[in-house]
């Protein structure tokens, strides 16, 4: 029996990770056609009011209750639950509760970056880094 190589194994990962007014974010895969973040709502929190025009968006709720505006609908989504976004569509998540809520955010498109965000309202306006 052969002993593997363990560089064979082991290899490094790029793990971006923000922080926010409203929680934090950790990009779990980059690639040219989807990006994949982990996403975090502190307890009283929401992300801005916003929209995309050269991307998608998946939310799967993992942990928490989530209070989802998408357009002009309102939903709560609960552990297990998930809700397409597509591009164009005024959306946001929040958190209501006392306990933080975990989603996962699968961005699929032409495009990922920060600028293909057109805020609407945003209760940390100027407190981004």
């Amino acid at each position: 029996m052969t002993t593997p190589d363990p560089n064979e194994y082991q290899r490094e990962y790029l793990v971006s990770v923000g922080e926010r007014p409203w929680g934090m974010y950790v990009v779990l895969a980059n690639e040219l056609d989807v990006k994949v973040k982990k996403i975090t709502v502190n307890p009283h929190h929401r992300l801005s009011l916003q929209c995309h025009q050269k991307r998608d968006e998946h939310w799967f709720i993992h942990k928490g209750v989530a209070s989802i505006t998408l357009n002009e609908q309102e939903m709560v989504l609960h552990a297990g639950e998930s809700v397409d976004i597509p591009r164009g569509s005024k959306h946001r998540i929040g958190n209501e509760r006392n306990e933080n809520l975990v989603f996962i955010e699968v961005q699929t498109g032409d495009y990922f970056g920060e600028d293909d965000i057109e805020r609407f309202e945003d209760d940390y306006d100027g407190e981004r880094p």
